[in-house]
């Protein structure tokens, strides 16, 4: 079936709605429109460069004849000279300017017109004027044309040197020059045309290639193929595009794997204290254990420890999703750490652990007490579980750079500094003698960091001068404390 749809296929036709054509299309229409004004402006900056050449280059010229009219004014006291005879301006501006042969072959036909002093002409763009402005030589309806250069005997204007600028009489050779350099021209800027075509279609079809690749890595993504990484080539905005993504993408891969560690933990902690609860009731029910208030209190136990789980699993799941409530107070650090290790103080000395506290009672923040007192709880316990004795603690208060700080040192064993940024992820497991016993969830110490960051305070692990953990906690003072 999919061999007879086959050439229907091939015969669509092209979109025309692709990044790819419009890319060409914009790229192209700009360079043409460039082309186009390029063409225009130069033809036109062409034919006004070549007029007002031959403008300026006739001008220089005439310079040699308006000196020799004046010479020529001062000699004969006058013009009369000049109009005497038909053949005398021939033969001057022959003389002046090389015209010669026209000259000569103007002669012939001057010897065969006699008469009084009419207007005279060999260059129909020439005339000569006397002071009044009368013409002496040349046609008069071209006066109003003419342009003058004055012609001066001892220092007064006698009479005038008049031209018609090319411009207004543009003869049939610079029309062919200027038609035959408009046609090269044309052919240049279809020469350009083709190179910006060509142009437009190698940096469209380059673009598209690229925005492609992305495309391609982001429906990877989509489809859940988070190794999905792309070449980076350059570094332009599409290579720091191609960067972000790759960075996107072992983000999301880095999500994804630790999300199925997660799962794979919570099977395994659940399963722990699930396997131990089955092996008790099965050895009451075979009659191995007897009912009595030990074998009770063991069942009890393992429930417990399946509660705390689940209720921490709950609140980390409140705290990602920002439902966490928390009832804000101003109150004393100091009061706060003193009320929990007093709440404690049997786990304390049965352990035994020795506390040395060094509390600002001036130390005030804006905090959710039943969740801070959760946070020392929570500390405490780290510290009962996993030192050894004889087990020191070593907690301090202190007002550092307008910020409330809690130092909170315990004795050793220590954890490798590799460790250190790891230890309030969730189900972290440290190897070594600090390692996770049989009864905490594994999840204290990232409720901490959560509760300690809601409260929009930080929370640092480090070795302790002690020898062993050292927590660095801070908060902002009550009197700039973001409240919400």
């Amino acid at each position: 079936m999919l061999a007879q749809f086959t050439p229907k296929l091939a015969l669509m036709p092209p979109r025309l709605d692709t990044l790819r054509v419009k890319l060409f299309v914009a790229i192209a229409g700009a360079n043409l429109v460039l082309v186009m004004a390029a063409y225009l402006i130069y033809g036109w900056s062409f034919d006004q460069g070549l007029v007002e050449y031959l403008n300026k280059s006739e001008t220089a010229r005439l310079d040699p004849l308006v000196t020799r009219l004046a010479e020529d004014y001062r000699r004969n006291d006058g013009w009369e000279w000049l109009t005497r005879e038909r053949r005398t301006w021939p033969e001057l501006v022959g003389e002046v300017l090389g015209a010669g042969q026209a000259a000569r072959r103007g002669n012939d036909a001057d010897r065969r017109f006699e008469g009084p002093a009419l207007p005279l002409t060999i260059d129909p763009r020439l005339l000569v004027l006397d002071a009044d402005g009368d013409v002496l030589v040349g046609f008069r309806e071209r006066v109003d044309q003419a342009e003058r250069k004055p012609i001066v005997v001892d220092g007064h204007t006698v009479g005038y040197l008049a031209f018609v600028p090319r411009l207004q009489m543009v003869e049939s050779l610079e029309r062919l020059f200027s038609a035959q350099q408009n046609r090269r021209f044309g052919a240049i800027a279809i020469g350009l045309l083709a190179a910006v075509l060509v142009n437009a279609a190698l940096i469209s079809s380059w673009l598209a290639r690229r925005l492609r690749a992305l495309s391609q890595g982001a429906a990877a993504l989509a489809r859940g193929d988070y190794a999905a990484r792309l070449d980076v080539h350059g570094a332009d905005e599409l290579a720091q595009l191609a960067k972000d993504f790759n960075l996107l993408a072992a983000a999301l891969e880095a999500a994804q794997q630790a999300r199925r560690q997660w799962i794979a933990d919570i099977a395994h902690e659940l399963r722990t204290p699930l396997a131990s609860l089955r092996a008790e009731i099965e050895a009451l029910e075979d009659g191995v254990r007897p009912m009595s208030p030990g074998s009770l209190a063991s069942l009890s136990q393992e429930v417990a420890q399946l509660t705390r789980l689940v209720e921490d699993l709950r609140l980390l799941s409140l705290s990602d999703l920002g439902a966490l409530t928390y009832r804000l107070q101003r109150m004393s650090l100091a009061d706060a750490v003193e009320d929990a290790l007093a709440s404690q103080r049997a786990a304390i000395d049965a352990k035994p652990l020795a506390v040395t506290l060094d509390l600002d009672a001036g130390t005030h923040i804006s905090a959710d007490p039943d969740r801070l007192s959760q946070v020392f709880a929570n500390l405490l316990q780290n510290t009962l579980q996993y030192t050894d004795a004889p087990a020191r603690l070593a907690v301090r208060v202190e007002t550092v750079n307008d910020r409330a700080r809690l130092t909170w040192c315990d004795s050793p064993p220590g954890v490798a500094e590799a460790d250190l940024p790891r230890l309030t992820e969730r189900l972290f497991r440290v190897d070594g003698s600090r390692a996770r016993s049989s009864g905490g969830t594994g999840l204290g110490l990232a409720i901490v960091k959560a509760i300690v960051e809601a409260h929009h305070g930080s929370i640092v692990a480090a070795a302790s001068p002690l020898g062993g953990l050292q927590w660095t906690l801070e908060w902002p003072l009550a009197g700039n404390a973001r409240h919400g």
